[in-house]
């Protein structure tokens, strides 16, 4: 159990290591070395092209004015400068809106920590029940800031069930209000969004098979037939996940070709040779450059034969299609609605943008996405309470007592203030966070096996596993877990009756180690954060031996992205301790509010000088962040009725009763009149789009701009898009179709229903 000296100590150690990070990344962002790993998305945009440097050779590595070590902190100032339509435009919806989560974070917690320590600690403090160790437990200072120094049955419970009404309406305020403004930013930043494929186009999938009419020609028949004022075009979704393997694998010769190619220019008298055999380590000896040339022209031709065989292989078309359509209002139509009396066919869906696509996933039958996400359910399970394990390790680790138990020759050592203060103080903290290093590649290798086919689709579901994890493993596991080891003495030798007592007891005894883990991952680690101490070797290591040329520079230089899977979910998890604690032990609180502010700077600087984002959802995230807030509240509230019910206070439990039902009615509220916004998009504002650019672009050919949007990858390159358009470009105004009419059908055949067709299904029109 943590003392103040133990928090102190780790506050130190954290504090050091967070304003070291800060002075280092102060020092090396103005080195011109380092421009690009520290300002990549200007180089991305165009507006800087070299490092800053005056003077000898010296200067383009070192810089050596004297004047910009005086200001290395402007960078602070700086990234809270920017407006926030400017960081929109500048960042996309979905960077200006994550930064936001910080701040509403100091929305909700700065008021509540004001309340908290004017009325909550004074009345923790001065009850001054705490003091004898008459069960078996031990107490420290912190404890006695906590709600376990009010005695059973006291009436000061009163004045912490109050302060839990004035919390939960506060949040509420704070949460609806934000839910508002964002709604409002995304409906703005939507009607004057710049013109782009996905607002014209539908992911249809589960497409049903018709033994007449190919995949294609299927998809056009019905779309020309059923949206026949509105039907622009399609491409169907091929199966080329072995032809992308391929195209990877040339890619990466590729650059060894030009790495080598540059090394001859630099010594063209030098023999550059490599072995054929395993990374290289052995095998025939051969002329690296000519190796490299026949290699890649060999994967060449296999590419070309790839590309064609997965044009003509009509078992590599899946039943899914991107369709276009000549209007944004059409698109809405079709993406919004039921398009036959079968609901498990021709479903529809807004098309993600095509950066957004995860191509890998289109290749998977529909009815293969229950089974797989029903499989990756259960292994998620799995998962989360097989590491429970280390979880447990870790809490030894917080509980010196019963390491001194076990292994008794440390005992000399660890009763030792300064090892006894680092360990119990820093460590627990920094262990949690290596176990956690390696979860969000398993959590997203989870999702992509699911089947979601957009980016931001699988980071938003990475990030609800990822908060379900947290939760069971990190605060559930962590409060269950610690508090069994921290009184195993008191629970093996007091009477059953009284372990419930005991647990709502200890439970706010677990403070201190969120308090370290706070420290560790919120104060540290977001100093490292800005750093980028990774990308920064990454990129030296690849300029000293890789890069020769600008490009190469350029590819070398990896700006990265915010990783919402990963991130959000650690957000929430400071959501989640403040909105438990604040009744509980409201100490945690300014150890949350610095996190949220540092965090806050920070990422805003990111995103403006670092991350490029590989997708843009318009804030579609909002509502899962959202609803894990009001997850949270509701476990804290769930938790203080626990609580109060092992203190002898029957009365002020059912005075707690109503929070957790008001806070799932005023998620339901914000999901009816918000979540909307999120899913669909309004006719009227389609409309207006749709008018807008008839007046200011009357001469746009849409179907020239749509016609490779939605191309695989792999296929764009050479004449494949003649391939890909051949029946189109045949017969640009009848759509075709193979099957039999009903006019000469003796009776209704049975792919009818399923295929949505309607009566004389006979060669139509196509619109213009």
């Amino acid at each position: 159990m943590g003392s103040l000296n133990d928090i102190g100590v780790a506050a130190g150690i954290n504090i050091l290591s967070a304003v070291g990070f800060l002075l280092v990344f102060a020092v090396v962002r103005i080195q011109p070395i380092n421009d690009r790993v520290y300002f990549p998305k200007w180089y991305l945009k165009g507006t800087r092209s070299s490092p800053r440097h005056i003077g000898n050779v010296l200067s383009k590595f070192v810089n050596a004015d004297v004047s910009t070590y005086l200001r290395f902190l402007n960078w602070m100032p700086a990234a809270l400068k920017m407006p926030e339509p400017e960081l929109i435009e500048h960042a996309g919806l979905d960077s200006a809106v994550y930064v936001r989560i910080y701040l509403l974070g100091l929305k909700i917690f700065v008021p509540i920590t004001v309340l908290a320590f004017a009325v909550l600690v004074p009345v923790n403090w001065t009850s001054a029940t705490l003091g004898d160790d008459e069960e078996g437990l031990s107490y420290d200072q912190i404890d006695k800031l906590s709600i376990s120094n009010l005695g059973p049955g006291s009436k000061r419970f009163w004045v912490h069930i109050g302060m839990a009404y004035v919390f939960t309406f506060w949040t509420f305020y704070v949460l609806y209000h934000e839910y508002k403004v964002i709604t409002t930013m995304r409906l703005h930043f939507l009607a004057n969004q710049n013109r782009r494929p996905d607002q014209f186009t539908v992911l249809v999938r589960n497409i049903p098979v018709d033994p007449d009419e190919t995949v294609g020609e299927h998809v056009e028949h019905f779309f020309a037939v059923n949206h026949r004022e509105h039907y622009l075009s399609h491409q169907v979704a091929y199966n080329a996940n072995a032809l992308a393997s391929l195209v990877k694998k040339k890619k990466g010769l590729q650059n060894w070709l030009v790495y080598y190619e540059n090394q001859h220019a630099k010594n063209p008298e030098k023999e550059l040779t490599i072995k054929t055999g395993l990374w290289g380590l052995w095998g025939e000896k051969v002329d690296a450059l000519q190796h490299y040339k026949t290699t890649i022209e060999e994967l060449c031709k296999q590419e070309d034969e790839g590309r064609q065989k997965v044009i003509s292989d009509p078992k590599a078309i899946m039943p899914a299609a991107f369709v276009s359509f000549n209007s944004q209002w059409g698109a809405a139509v079709c993406a919004q609605t039921q398009q036959t009396s079968n609901p498990t066919v021709w479903l529809t869906e807004w098309a993600p943008e095509p950066r957004d696509v995860y191509w890998p996933n289109l290749a998977i039958p529909f009815v293969e996405l229950s089974i797989r996400r029903l499989i990756m359910a259960v292994a998620l399970f799995f998962l989360t309470f097989f590491f429970m394990v280390p979880i447990a390790l870790v809490q030894s680790v917080a509980n010196l007592d019963d390491i001194e138990r076990v292994l008794p020759f440390l005992k000399p050592i660890i009763e030792r203030n300064g090892p006894r203060s680092v360990i119990q103080g820093f460590l627990p903290g920094i262990a949690l966070k290596i176990f956690l290093i390696f979860l969000p590649t398993i959590l997203m290798a989870m999702s992509k096996i699911e089947g979601h086919v957009s980016l931001s689709g699988l980071e938003r579901k990475t990030a609800s596993k990822y908060f379900l994890f947290i939760f069971v493993n990190v605060f559930l596991g962590s409060v269950v877990a610690g508090t069994a080891f921290q009184q195993l003495n008191s629970f093996i030798h007091q009477s059953t009756n009284k372990i419930p007592e005991t647990i709502g007891e200890s439970i706010p005894m677990k403070a201190t180690f969120f308090i370290t883990y706070i420290m560790v991952d919120g104060w540290a680690g977001i100093a490292a954060e800005v750093l980028r101490l990774k990308p920064l070797i990454m990129f030296h290591i690849k300029n000293t031996f890789l890069v020769r040329t600008e490009q190469d520079r350029e590819q070398a230089m990896d700006p990265g992205s915010l990783e919402f899977g990963s991130t959000e979910p650690r957000i929430q998890l400071y959501f989640l301790l403040g909105l438990v604690y604040a009744v509980v032990t409201p100490i945690i609180l300014p150890f949350i509010i610095v996190f949220f502010g540092l965090a806050y700077l920070v990422f805003r600087h990111q995103i403006i000088n670092v991350y490029n984002q590989q997708y843009e959802s318009g804030a579609q995230f909002w509502p899962d962040v959202h609803g894990r807030i009001v997850t949270a509240l509701v476990i804290s509230q769930i938790l203080l009725i626990g609580l109060l019910s092992t203190q002898e206070a029957d009365q002020s439990t059912v005075a707690l009763l109503p929070l957790p039902v008001l806070a799932i009615w005023f998620h339901y509220v914000c999901k009816g009149r918000f979540e909307p916004a999120y899913i669909k998009f309004p006719l009227q504002e389609a409309m207006v789009k749709d008018t807008l650019q008839r007046a200011n672009d009357p001469m746009l050919n849409l179907r020239e701009y749509l016609k490779d949007a939605y191309v695989h990858p792999v296929f764009r390159s050479g004449d494949i898009y003649e391939l890909l358009a051949m029946d189109e470009e045949e017969n640009p105004h009848l759509v075709a179709t193979k099957r039999r009419s009903r006019m000469t059908t003796p009776v209704d055949s049975k792919f009818s229903s399923s295929s949505g067709t309607n009566e004389g299904e006979f060669s139509r029109p196509r619109p213009s």
